[in-house]
Protein backbone atom coordinates (compact mmCIF):
# COMPACT_ATOMS: atom_id res chain seq x y z
CA UNK A 1 0.00 0.00 0.00
CA UNK A 2 1.52 3.55 -0.85
CA UNK A 3 2.38 5.99 2.18
CA UNK A 4 -1.16 8.28 0.92
CA UNK A 5 -3.56 4.98 1.32
CA UNK A 6 -1.70 4.21 4.62
CA UNK A 7 -2.71 7.71 5.78
CA UNK A 8 -6.00 7.60 5.52
CA UNK A 9 -6.40 5.23 7.83
CA UNK A 10 -5.75 5.21 11.99
CA UNK A 11 -2.56 3.30 11.88
CA UNK A 12 -0.06 2.31 9.33
CA UNK A 13 -1.07 -1.26 7.24
CA UNK A 14 0.66 -4.10 7.17
CA UNK A 15 -0.14 -7.44 5.31
CA UNK A 16 -2.35 -9.15 7.80
CA UNK A 17 -1.81 -12.68 6.82
CA UNK A 18 1.33 -14.64 6.62
CA UNK A 19 1.77 -17.09 4.13
CA UNK A 20 1.16 -20.17 6.87
CA UNK A 21 -2.00 -18.24 7.80
CA UNK A 22 -3.15 -18.08 4.16
CA UNK A 23 -2.77 -21.55 3.25
CA UNK A 24 -4.23 -22.44 6.95
CA UNK A 25 -7.45 -20.53 5.87
CA UNK A 26 -7.79 -22.13 2.30
CA UNK A 27 -7.55 -25.25 4.09
CA UNK A 28 -10.20 -23.93 6.61
CA UNK A 29 -12.30 -23.07 3.21
CA UNK A 30 -11.87 -26.58 1.69
CA UNK A 31 -12.84 -28.79 4.68
CA UNK A 32 -15.96 -26.08 5.54
CA UNK A 33 -16.85 -27.16 1.53
CA UNK A 34 -16.05 -30.58 1.95
CA UNK A 35 -18.18 -31.51 5.32
CA UNK A 36 -20.80 -28.86 5.50
CA UNK A 37 -21.10 -27.40 1.82
CA UNK A 38 -21.60 -30.48 -1.19
CA UNK A 39 -22.78 -33.13 0.87
CA UNK A 40 -26.53 -31.42 0.84
CA UNK A 41 -25.72 -29.87 -2.73
CA UNK A 42 -28.53 -31.12 -4.26
CA UNK A 43 -29.98 -33.27 -1.66
CA UNK A 44 -32.05 -30.54 0.62
CA UNK A 45 -35.15 -31.33 1.96
CA UNK A 46 -37.62 -28.76 2.34
CA UNK A 47 -36.79 -28.29 5.71
CA UNK A 48 -33.74 -27.39 5.36
CA UNK A 49 -34.33 -24.66 3.29
CA UNK A 50 -35.82 -21.07 4.77
CA UNK A 51 -36.21 -17.63 3.21
CA UNK A 52 -34.96 -14.14 5.27
CA UNK A 53 -36.20 -10.95 3.52
CA UNK A 54 -38.30 -12.57 0.74
CA UNK A 55 -39.34 -15.79 -1.08
CA UNK A 56 -35.87 -15.04 -2.88
CA UNK A 57 -33.61 -14.38 -0.15
CA UNK A 58 -32.90 -17.95 1.05
CA UNK A 59 -31.18 -19.56 3.84
CA UNK A 60 -29.66 -23.10 4.51
CA UNK A 61 -28.70 -25.29 6.90
CA UNK A 62 -25.63 -25.74 4.28
CA UNK A 63 -25.19 -21.70 4.79
CA UNK A 64 -25.38 -21.99 8.63
CA UNK A 65 -23.24 -25.53 9.38
CA UNK A 66 -20.33 -23.60 6.99
CA UNK A 67 -20.20 -20.13 8.52
CA UNK A 68 -20.20 -21.76 12.32
CA UNK A 69 -17.56 -23.78 10.98
CA UNK A 70 -15.54 -21.17 9.46
CA UNK A 71 -16.31 -18.80 12.14
CA UNK A 72 -14.50 -21.12 14.64
CA UNK A 73 -11.70 -22.11 13.09
CA UNK A 74 -10.92 -18.58 12.18
CA UNK A 75 -11.55 -17.11 15.80
CA UNK A 76 -8.95 -20.16 16.29
CA UNK A 77 -6.16 -18.63 14.22
CA UNK A 78 -7.04 -15.09 15.15
CA UNK A 79 -8.64 -14.45 18.79
CA UNK A 80 -8.59 -11.07 18.38
CA UNK A 81 -10.37 -10.49 15.21
CA UNK A 82 -14.13 -9.37 14.48
CA UNK A 83 -15.82 -12.41 12.53
CA UNK A 84 -18.87 -10.70 10.58
CA UNK A 85 -20.26 -13.86 8.80
CA UNK A 86 -23.46 -13.27 6.64
CA UNK A 87 -25.96 -15.24 8.79
CA UNK A 88 -24.94 -13.64 11.52
CA UNK A 89 -25.34 -10.32 10.64
CA UNK A 90 -28.74 -10.84 9.37
CA UNK A 91 -29.33 -12.05 13.43
CA UNK A 92 -27.10 -9.51 14.32
CA UNK A 93 -26.96 -6.50 11.96
CA UNK A 94 -25.18 -4.36 14.48
CA UNK A 95 -22.17 -6.23 13.33
CA UNK A 96 -21.90 -4.82 10.49
CA UNK A 97 -21.12 -1.51 12.16
CA UNK A 98 -18.23 -2.44 13.74
CA UNK A 99 -16.19 -3.05 10.35
CA UNK A 100 -14.98 0.25 9.91
CA UNK A 101 -13.58 0.34 13.61
CA UNK A 102 -12.21 -3.11 13.48
CA UNK A 103 -8.10 -3.47 12.80
CA UNK A 104 -8.66 -6.62 11.52
CA UNK A 105 -12.22 -8.40 10.30
CA UNK A 106 -12.81 -11.47 8.67
CA UNK A 107 -16.17 -11.12 6.43
CA UNK A 108 -17.76 -14.33 5.39
CA UNK A 109 -20.56 -15.65 3.31
CA UNK A 110 -20.65 -19.24 3.58
CA UNK A 111 -22.61 -20.45 0.44
CA UNK A 112 -23.18 -17.32 -1.81
CA UNK A 113 -25.23 -17.74 -4.54
CA UNK A 114 -27.95 -19.65 -2.16
CA UNK A 115 -30.86 -19.47 -4.98
CA UNK A 116 -28.85 -21.47 -7.21
CA UNK A 117 -27.63 -23.95 -4.44
CA UNK A 118 -31.07 -24.62 -3.39
CA UNK A 119 -31.94 -24.91 -7.03
CA UNK A 120 -29.36 -27.59 -7.71
CA UNK A 121 -27.32 -25.33 -10.09
CA UNK A 122 -23.35 -25.32 -9.98
CA UNK A 123 -22.82 -21.98 -9.70
CA UNK A 124 -22.27 -20.90 -5.50
CA UNK A 125 -18.99 -20.26 -3.59
CA UNK A 126 -17.60 -19.07 -0.42
CA UNK A 127 -16.39 -15.77 -0.15
CA UNK A 128 -14.04 -14.46 2.46
CA UNK A 129 -12.03 -11.24 2.67
CA UNK A 130 -9.89 -9.92 5.71
CA UNK A 131 -10.95 -5.98 5.65
CA UNK A 132 -8.70 -3.22 8.41
CA UNK A 133 -10.79 -0.51 9.05
CA UNK A 134 -13.19 -1.75 6.35
CA UNK A 135 -10.91 -1.68 3.62
CA UNK A 136 -9.97 -4.83 2.06
CA UNK A 137 -6.75 -6.10 2.43
CA UNK A 138 -7.32 -9.69 0.97
CA UNK A 139 -9.68 -11.61 -0.79
CA UNK A 140 -10.99 -15.26 -1.44
CA UNK A 141 -13.62 -16.50 -3.80
CA UNK A 142 -13.80 -20.20 -3.81
CA UNK A 143 -15.84 -22.13 -6.29
CA UNK A 144 -16.34 -25.70 -4.07
CA UNK A 145 -16.97 -27.73 -7.15
CA UNK A 146 -14.01 -27.06 -8.93
CA UNK A 147 -12.38 -26.94 -5.88
CA UNK A 148 -10.27 -23.79 -6.88
CA UNK A 149 -10.12 -20.20 -5.87
CA UNK A 150 -9.09 -17.02 -7.03
CA UNK A 151 -7.12 -14.83 -4.45
CA UNK A 152 -5.40 -11.34 -3.50
CA UNK A 153 -4.19 -9.38 -1.59
CA UNK A 154 -3.67 -5.60 -1.70
CA UNK A 155 -0.02 -5.67 -2.54
CA UNK A 156 0.06 -8.63 -5.45
CA UNK A 157 -1.28 -9.82 -8.23
CA UNK A 158 -4.68 -11.93 -8.56
CA UNK A 159 -4.34 -15.08 -9.04
CA UNK A 160 -6.43 -18.48 -9.81
CA UNK A 161 -5.07 -21.55 -8.36
CA UNK A 162 -6.34 -24.58 -8.89
CA UNK A 163 -7.51 -27.59 -7.56
CA UNK A 164 -4.48 -29.14 -8.22
CA UNK A 165 -2.14 -26.23 -6.95
CA UNK A 166 -0.97 -24.74 -9.95
CA UNK A 167 -1.33 -20.62 -9.96
CA UNK A 168 -1.61 -18.18 -12.54
CA UNK A 169 -2.18 -14.43 -12.81
CA UNK A 170 -5.26 -13.31 -13.51
CA UNK A 171 -6.49 -10.17 -15.84
CA UNK A 172 -9.23 -8.06 -16.83
CA UNK A 173 -10.74 -7.32 -19.79
CA UNK A 174 -9.01 -4.87 -22.45
CA UNK A 175 -12.80 -2.84 -21.89
CA UNK A 176 -13.97 -0.75 -24.57
CA UNK A 177 -17.08 1.50 -26.07
CA UNK A 178 -20.18 0.93 -24.17
CA UNK A 179 -22.39 -0.80 -26.94
CA UNK A 180 -19.34 -3.55 -26.74
CA UNK A 181 -19.28 -4.02 -22.83
CA UNK A 182 -20.57 -7.32 -21.50
CA UNK A 183 -21.62 -7.09 -17.61
CA UNK A 184 -23.49 -7.85 -14.95
CA UNK A 185 -26.27 -5.42 -13.39
CA UNK A 186 -28.22 -6.13 -10.23
CA UNK A 187 -31.08 -4.36 -11.60
CA UNK A 188 -34.20 -6.89 -9.89
CA UNK A 189 -32.50 -6.15 -6.74
CA UNK A 190 -32.91 -2.56 -7.11
CA UNK A 191 -35.71 -0.32 -5.55
CA UNK A 192 -38.63 0.41 -8.58
CA UNK A 193 -37.24 4.36 -9.30
CA UNK A 194 -33.75 2.90 -10.06
CA UNK A 195 -35.20 0.00 -12.26
CA UNK A 196 -37.18 2.80 -13.80
CA UNK A 197 -33.80 4.88 -14.58
CA UNK A 198 -32.25 2.27 -15.89
CA UNK A 199 -34.29 0.16 -18.36
CA UNK A 200 -34.03 2.67 -21.11
CA UNK A 201 -30.20 2.46 -21.03
CA UNK A 202 -30.14 -1.44 -20.81
CA UNK A 203 -30.34 -1.28 -25.30
CA UNK A 204 -26.72 1.06 -24.43
CA UNK A 205 -24.41 -2.02 -23.59
CA UNK A 206 -23.32 -4.97 -25.33
CA UNK A 207 -25.03 -7.54 -22.79
CA UNK A 208 -26.16 -7.36 -19.19
CA UNK A 209 -27.50 -9.99 -16.74
CA UNK A 210 -26.74 -11.54 -13.38
CA UNK A 211 -25.39 -14.79 -12.15
CA UNK A 212 -27.41 -14.46 -9.33
CA UNK A 213 -24.01 -15.47 -7.45
CA UNK A 214 -21.24 -12.49 -6.37
CA UNK A 215 -18.67 -15.22 -6.31
CA UNK A 216 -18.45 -15.62 -9.73
CA UNK A 217 -19.40 -12.29 -11.42
CA UNK A 218 -16.01 -11.06 -9.81
CA UNK A 219 -14.58 -14.13 -10.86
CA UNK A 220 -15.55 -13.20 -14.17
CA UNK A 221 -14.77 -9.81 -13.85
CA UNK A 222 -11.38 -10.60 -13.14
CA UNK A 223 -10.63 -13.27 -15.19
CA UNK A 224 -11.88 -11.02 -18.51
CA UNK A 225 -14.99 -13.16 -19.17
CA UNK A 226 -17.20 -10.02 -18.42
CA UNK A 227 -16.58 -6.21 -18.11
CA UNK A 228 -18.25 -4.40 -15.79
CA UNK A 229 -20.49 -4.82 -12.48
CA UNK A 230 -23.35 -2.52 -11.22
CA UNK A 231 -24.71 -2.93 -7.96
CA UNK A 232 -26.69 -1.07 -5.21
CA UNK A 233 -27.05 -4.00 -3.09
CA UNK A 234 -23.65 -3.29 -1.14
CA UNK A 235 -23.88 -6.07 1.72
CA UNK A 236 -19.92 -6.17 2.29
CA UNK A 237 -19.96 -10.43 2.23
CA UNK A 238 -20.66 -10.25 -1.68
CA UNK A 239 -18.33 -7.19 -2.42
CA UNK A 240 -15.55 -6.48 0.00
CA UNK A 241 -13.14 -9.73 -1.63
CA UNK A 242 -14.63 -9.31 -5.25
CA UNK A 243 -13.62 -5.36 -4.85
CA UNK A 244 -9.54 -6.21 -4.33
CA UNK A 245 -9.77 -9.23 -6.41
CA UNK A 246 -10.81 -7.40 -9.36
CA UNK A 247 -8.57 -4.04 -8.46
CA UNK A 248 -5.68 -6.29 -8.23
CA UNK A 249 -6.41 -8.22 -11.82
CA UNK A 250 -6.27 -4.31 -13.41
CA UNK A 251 -9.59 -3.44 -13.01
CA UNK A 252 -11.10 -0.35 -11.56
CA UNK A 253 -13.61 -0.15 -8.69
CA UNK A 254 -15.06 2.53 -6.96
CA UNK A 255 -18.66 3.92 -5.95
CA UNK A 256 -20.39 5.50 -8.75
CA UNK A 257 -20.22 8.58 -6.68
CA UNK A 258 -16.29 8.96 -7.03
CA UNK A 259 -15.98 7.11 -3.19
CA UNK A 260 -13.17 4.41 -2.61
CA UNK A 261 -15.53 1.43 -1.63
CA UNK A 262 -15.04 0.64 2.03
CA UNK A 263 -16.81 -2.57 3.60
CA UNK A 264 -19.13 0.61 5.80
CA UNK A 265 -20.63 1.96 3.29
CA UNK A 266 -24.32 0.89 2.77
CA UNK A 267 -25.80 2.95 0.05
CA UNK A 268 -25.23 3.97 -3.04
CA UNK A 269 -23.83 2.70 -6.19
CA UNK A 270 -20.76 0.43 -6.61
CA UNK A 271 -19.82 0.17 -10.03
CA UNK A 272 -16.60 -2.00 -11.37
CA UNK A 273 -14.90 -2.20 -14.89
CA UNK A 274 -11.71 -3.03 -16.26
CA UNK A 275 -9.81 -0.11 -16.90
CA UNK A 276 -10.23 3.54 -15.96
CA UNK A 277 -10.87 4.61 -19.52
CA UNK A 278 -14.14 2.11 -19.31
CA UNK A 279 -15.28 2.98 -15.80
CA UNK A 280 -15.10 6.71 -17.02
CA UNK A 281 -17.37 5.82 -19.95
CA UNK A 282 -19.57 3.59 -17.82
CA UNK A 283 -20.12 6.63 -15.42
CA UNK A 284 -20.83 9.09 -18.27
CA UNK A 285 -24.35 6.77 -19.12
CA UNK A 286 -24.95 5.55 -15.75
CA UNK A 287 -24.60 8.57 -13.15
CA UNK A 288 -27.36 11.02 -15.31
CA UNK A 289 -29.93 8.29 -14.83
CA UNK A 290 -28.77 7.58 -11.17
CA UNK A 291 -27.35 10.28 -9.50
CA UNK A 292 -30.76 12.96 -8.41
CA UNK A 293 -28.11 15.72 -8.33
CA UNK A 294 -27.09 15.31 -11.81
CA UNK A 295 -28.17 16.62 -14.85
CA UNK A 296 -31.18 15.28 -16.45
CA UNK A 297 -29.90 12.96 -19.15
CA UNK A 298 -30.19 14.66 -23.04
CA UNK A 299 -32.61 12.23 -25.38
CA UNK A 300 -30.55 9.40 -27.55
CA UNK A 301 -30.35 5.84 -27.62
CA UNK A 302 -32.41 3.76 -25.37
CA UNK A 303 -34.46 6.78 -24.22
Amino acid sequence: MSATQSETLPIPVSSPLTNAQKAALINLVRRAAKAEIMPRFRNLASAQVTTKSGAEDLVTEADHAAEAMLSRGLQQMFPHALIVGEEAASADPSLRGKLVEADLAFILDPVDGTWNFVNGLAMFGVIVSVTRFGKPVYGLLYDPVMDDFIAAEEDGPAEMTRATGRARPVSTSQGGEVDALSGYMHYYLMDRAAQAQLAPLLPEFGRTGSLRCSCHEYRMLAQGQADFLLSSTLNPWDHAAGVLIVQRAGGVVRMLDGRDYNAGIDTGYLLAAPDESSWQKLHAVLNPRLDPAAEPPKAGKGD
